[in-house]
C-alpha cells in the first residue's frame, strides 16, 4: 500500500518519517500531507485492512489473534490469581481503529483540564480541545457547540440497534440514573446508546477517515510490512528509523522529524530498543545508553473490566446474527445485527457519591462476552461489562529482548491499588441493580456469571480477581507532562532528543474516563498541528 511510489532503497530521505499506520499515525500523516511542502512516509509494521471482518462491525473479534494482531498477552498477574490476560492490538493499517469495538466516547471534560495541569500547558484543556475534536468529526446529528460535521471521521448512531439496548436504557433509568443521549455533550453521566465510528453501517477506522481518501497525494509514501528496528539519533537529534522490510534493513532519514505513533506497547519498546530509556534496564538486555530517560515504559496504565453474564428467557442475541438473512441485510441496506458493534449502550456513574466525576463505565452487550472471545459465544445471553475509568493502579513495558522482534514484557498492574477492586465490586453491584428493574427484569433469566450464590464484597472481591480482563486502553507509557518521570513535553516532544515525537495513546498523561480511540485521534491531529506550526485549535467547524 503505498502513495507516492519510492524505490525501496537501503535509504531514502523524507521530510518526516511517521511510524505506526494505528488511530494517531494516519491522522498526522494525512494532516501532514495537507502541506504540499512536506514529504512524508508513514511506516506500518502490519499490513492490509481490506478484510471482510474488518469492515463489518460484528466481526471485530474475528480479526483478533489473527496476523492483523500483534496478539499480545500481559505479563502473570499477581493481583488476579496469577493469570496473564490476552490485549489484542491491531497490527494493519487504522491499528487497533480496524479492530475496535468503534465506540466514539471522548471522555469528561474534567480529564482534559487534568491533562492542562498535569504538562502545564492549557492548550490541552477541555475548552481548547473541543475545536480540535469538532473538526474531526463528520456527525450524523450535525452541528452544534460540541459536534462537528465535515471531518474526516464520520460518526452516527447505530443503525439496528438490539431490542434489549433500548430495554438496557429504560431499566437503568428505573434505577435510578439519569438518560443521557450525548456521552460527549455537557455531561458524562448517565445511561444511553453509543455513537459509533462507523459509515452506513461500515466500520470508519481512522485509516479510512485520514488515509485511503489521500493515498494519491505525490507527498505520501505508506509502506506496510515495515518493522521499525530503531530511531537513529545523531548528536542528540532524531535523524531516521531502521525498519525490516521484504528481507532486509532499510533506513528512512527525516531531515525535519521522526513521529512515533506505534500506541503505548511499540512506542515506549522502539524508544528502548533505540537506547531512549531507563538506563540501568537497556543495559540489563544489552542496549547502548543513548539517552537515559527513567519515565519510558513506566506508568502504563489500563481499563479493567469485569463482565457480569445472565441468561436470558427469550430472545435473539447477536450471537444468532451470522445467518444468510443478517448478511443479506448487512451487505444490502447496510443494516441488520451484523452492523452492530457488540457493545450497543453505556452508563458512567460513580462508586461512591462523593466523587467529583464518574469513575464506572458500564458496557451493555446484547451477546455473551466471555474471556474475550476466545471461544464464540454457545447461547443465548446478556453481558454488562462492569469498567472501572479513573484507574489508580500503574504497570510497565519493558523490553524482554534487544530483538525488535520480540514481544516485550507487559505488566499491567492491575489490582495493584485496593481502591481498584473495591470501584469495581461496586460496580457489579449497581448492574446486578439495573438487571433486576424495568423491562430487563422481564428479558433476564438466571445470573450465569459471577452468579446470584456469589454475594457479599469478600465473595465479590474474589469474582473479580478471578474474572477481570481487559477493555484494551493502554495508555501512558510515554506519558506528557512536567515531573522527572515525564517522557514527553506538552510538545509531545521527548524530552532531551530534538525532533522526535511520539503521538499516540501513549502519550496520554492520565487515562480519561471513556474509551480512547478518540482521544488518541485528537492526540494525532495535535501532533501534526505541532510539527507544522499552526495555531491551537485552528479552521474549527463553524458553531451552530
Amino acid at each position: 500500500m503505498r502513495g507516492h511510489e519510492h524505490a525501496l532503497g537501503p535509504s531514502d530521505e523524507f521530510d518526516v518519517v511517521v511510524v505506526g499506520a494505528g488511530s494517531a499515525g494516519c491522522a498526522v500523516a494525512g494532516r501532514l500531507t495537507e502541506d504540499p511542502s512536506l514529504n512524508v512516509l508513514l511506516l506500518e509494521a502490519g499490513g492490509s485492512d481490506d478484510v471482510l471482518e474488518v469492515q463489518i462491525p460484528a466481526g471485530l473479534y474475528k480479526v483478533w489473534r489473527t496476523r492483523r494482531d500483534w496478539n499480545y498477552r500481559t505479563e502473570p498477574q499477581p493481583g488476579l490469581e496469577g493469570r496473564t490476560l490476552f490485549w489484542p492490538r491491531g497490527k494493519l493499517l487504522g491499528g487497533s481503529s480496524s479492530i475496535n469495538a468503534m465506540i466514539y466516547m471522548r471522555g469528561a471534560a474534567a480529564d482534559y483540564d487534568e491533562w492542562a495541569e498535569l504538562t502545564g500547558d492549557p492548550s490541552w484543556s477541555y475548552e481548547n480541545v473541543l475545536p480540535v475534536f469538532r473538526r474531526m468529526e463528520d456527525n450524523a446529528r450535525g452541528v452544534d457547540r460540541y459536534h462537528g460535521v465535515g471531518g474526516p471521521l464520520r460518526v452516527e448512531d447505530l443503525r439496528s440497534p438490539h431490542p434489549w439496548t433500548r430495554a438496557v436504557v429504560q431499566s437503568a433509568v428505573a434505577a435510578g440514573h439519569p438518560r443521557n443521549d450525548d456521552f460527549n455533550g455537557a455531561r458524562l453521566d448517565g445511561v444511553g446508546q453509543y455513537q459509533v465510528t462507523q459509515k452506513r453501517g461500515r466500520r470508519w477506522s481512522a485509516a479510512d477517515a485520514y488515509l485511503h481518501p489521500v493515498l494519491q497525494r505525490p507527498n505520501l509514501t505508506v509502506r506496510t510490512g515495515a518493522l521499525a528496528t530503531r530511531v537513529l539519533i545523531e548528536s542528540g537529534r532524531a535523524t531516521g528509523v531502521e525498519y525490516r522490510c521484504g528481507g532486509g534493513l532499510h533506513t528512512a532519514r527525516a531531515t525535519r522529524e521522526v513521529v512515533l505513533s506505534g500506541g503505548a506497547i511499540n512506542s515506549p519498546q522502539l524508544l528502548m530498543l533505540s537506547g531512549i530509556g531507563p538506563a540501568g534496564h537497556l543495559r540489563e538486555v544489552g542496549i547502548d545508553v543513548v539517552h537515559d530517560l527513567p519515565g519510558v515504559g513506566a506508568g502504563l496504565q489500563d481499563h479493567p473490566l469485569v463482565p457480569v453474564v445472565w441468561n436470558v428467557r427469550s430472545g435473539k442475541s447477536l450471537f444468532r446474527a451470522e445467518s444468510p438473512s443478517g448478511y443479506a441485510r448487512c451487505f444490502g441496506a447496510r443494516r441488520g445485527p451484523l452492523t452492530s458493534n457488540l457493545a450497543e449502550s453505556g452508563l458512567f456513574t460513580r462508586s461512591t457519591p462523593e466523587l467529583p466525576e464518574p469513575d464506572l463505565q458500564m458496557h451493555f452487550l446484547p451477546v455473551k462476552f466471555w474471556k474475550q472471545a476466545e471461544i464464540d459465544p454457545d447461547v443465548d445471553a446478556f453481558t454488562a461489562a462492569v469498567v472501572l475509568v479513573h484507574v489508580h493502579s500503574r504497570g510497565s513495558v519493558r523490553l524482554r529482548s534487544a530483538d525488535p522482534a520480540w514481544s516485550p514484557a507487559i505488566d499491567a498492574g492491575y489490582l495493584t491499588d485496593e481502591r481498584d477492586l473495591d470501584a469495581l465490586v461496586c460496580g457489579m453491584e449497581k448492574a446486578r441493580e439495573i438487571a433486576s428493574v424495568g423491562p430487563l427484569a422481564s428479558v433476564l433469566a438466571d445470573e450465569w456469571s459471577p452468579g446470584a450464590p456469589v454475594h457479599g464484597r469478600d465473595a465479590l472481591r474474589a469474582s473479580v480477581r478471578s474474572t477481570l480482563e481487559s477493555l484494551y486502553h493502554p495508555v501512558s507509557s510515554c506519558r506528557m507532562g512536567t515531573d522527572e518521570m515525564a517522557v514527553l513535553d506538552a510538545q509531545l516532544r521527548v524530552r532531551g532528543i530534538e525532533g522526535l515525537r511520539v503521538a499516540d495513546a501513549s502519550a496520554m498523561p492520565t487515562l480519561v474516563r471513556g474509551n480512547t480511540n478518540a482521544p488518541t485521534i485528537l492526540i494525532g491531529e495535535r501532533a501534526a498541528d505541532l510539527v507544522l506550526g499552526r495555531p491551537v485549535a485552528p479552521h474549527a467547524a463553524a458553531t451552530a
